[in-house]
Parts: structure tokens; C-alpha cells; sequence
């Protein structure tokens, strides 16, 4: 999640709101890191598959707001957990679909409905999807079926939230280096290899390529931009 001031963020004035599922120390670390950037930042815990919490964390996330902030809303909103499990749609058991649908698809549904409340007039919302539902890797086909479903939900929000002058977007990322799906990506060469030879810009994505294409997405340069599906892939498989 992340939640900026009315300052531009070409004024560096904002504050982000993290969550967490079960790593706290490496959440706080973050916040020190933010702050010492010149940010400020808070971290909250969030098991987004389980909505049956939502509505405490909705009234958590209000009392931070306000402690914290002194805000009554934030302004952005970003939802970017989720899961990847490898299995062929043969193989794709009950317990492995359920677990990816209720994380990233189910999760994300019922959070932001928990926290349009919050959720500023003119503010946005910013869903991921993946480059999976542009094309087929075989082993995928649960994960990008929830990605293709919040695509679906984003042009459903868009007209339903644009009444209140809300933006929202989706983000497609390409395969990154980071420990998602155990750091397959990042930590098998010759994974790593075959995604880069197969990369317009020749090589695998890194987190930050991600994180510069999020902050313009969110950023009034980008005031009159909504229902869009942005890629930021380096060019995989075209």
C-alpha cells in the first residue's frame, strides 16, 4: 500500500503505509530505510487471504492514519501481494487453485472494498497483473488466470470509482529478481539466462525497474491515465 501527502511527489513529501504477512523485522527495516531517505513510513500486518480481517485492519490502518500522519485518508492505494505457484493445469489441485485465487484475487477485491472509506477523492488505485496473461508459459495457468481476473476487476473499478474521480491502473511486471516464487528468477542462472535471451533489453527486470514505473503510475504526471494495462517487462517474448 502506499499513501502520499497532497504534495507532489516532486516535493519528496509523502508517507507510505507497508504491510507485512510475517516478517516484521525485515518490514521495520524498510521503514528506517524510507525514513532515512527523507520519507516516512509506518508498516502494519496484513494476511491478504484472509478477508474475514479486513474490516480490523481497515480500522488499524484509520488509527495510524491519524496517530501517526494526522491524516483522516490516504491517497493511493497498491495492491501488490500475491503468490506464484508452479504446476501444470493437470496437476493444479483444489487446495493450490483456492490459495491462489483467495491471495491474489480474492484479497485484493475485498481489501480495497474495506478501504474505499479511506481512500481519498482523486486518489488511485494501482492492481498487478503479469506479462502471463499477454502470453503462455506452461505451468502458469491458475497464477495467470487470477491476473487475468484482476485486469477484468480494474475496467469494472474504473467505472464504478470514477464518480469520485478515482484513477485505476493495473501493472504488468516481467519476470524479476527478487525471492518471488522462491527466488526461482533470481538465483537460477540458467533461468535467468533463458528470460534474458528472450528480453528486448537483454536482460531480467530488477525491483527497482518496478518500483520508478509504480511511483510515475501513481504521479500527477500521470493524472489523466486509467483503465490502462502498463507493461514494464524490458520487452519479454514479443
Amino acid at each position: 500500500m502506499f499513501a502520499d501527502s497532497e504534495q507532489s511527489f516532486r516535493f519528496n513529501a509523502f508517507y507510505t503505509i507497508g504491510t507485512y504477512h510475517s516478517h516484521k523485522e525485515e518490514a521495520q527495516a524498510l521503514v528506517k530505510e524510507i525514513e532515512w531517505s527523507g520519507g516516512n513510513a509506518a508498516m502494519l500486518q496484513l494476511d491478504t487471504g484472509d478477508s474475514r480481517r479486513f474490516g480490523d485492519f481497515a480500522s488499524d490502518l484509520q488509527q495510524l492514519l491519524s496517530d501517526k500522519f494526522n491524516q483522516t485518508q490516504f491517497h493511493h492505494l497498491v495492491n501488490n501481494a500475491g503468490i506464484g505457484i508452479h504446476a501444470p493445469f493437470t496437476a493444479t489441485d483444489e487446495e493450490q487453485f483456492d490459495q491462489l485465487m483467495r491471495i491474489n484475487f480474492k484479497g485484493p477485491f475485498f481489501l480495497t472494498r474495506a478501504l474505499l472509506p479511506l481512500l481519498a477523492d482523486g486518489g488511485s488505485i494501482l492492481n498487478m497483473s503479469s506479462v502471463l496473461t499477454r502470453f503462455t508459459t506452461p505451468g502458469f495457468a491458475a497464477y495467470a488466470a487470477t491476473k487475468g481476473a484482476m485486469e477484468v476487476l480494474t475496467r469494472y473499478q474504473v467505472k464504478e470509482l470514477g464518480g469520485r474521480g478515482i484513477r485505476v491502473n493495473i501493472l504488468a511486471p516481467g519476470a524479476i529478481e527478487s525471492d518471488f516464487a522462491g527466488g526461482t528468477v533470481r538465483d537460477n542462472k540458467q533461468v535467468n539466462q533463458v528470460i534474458a535471451d528472450n528480453t528486448v533489453l537483454g536482460r531480467v527486470g530488477l525491483p527497482d525497474d518496478i518500483g520508478a514505473t509504480l511511483v510515475a503510475l501513481l504521479s500527477d504526471n500521470c493524472h489523466w491515465m486509467t483503465a490502462q494495462r502498463v507493461e514494464a517487462s524490458g520487452g519479454m517474448y514479443l
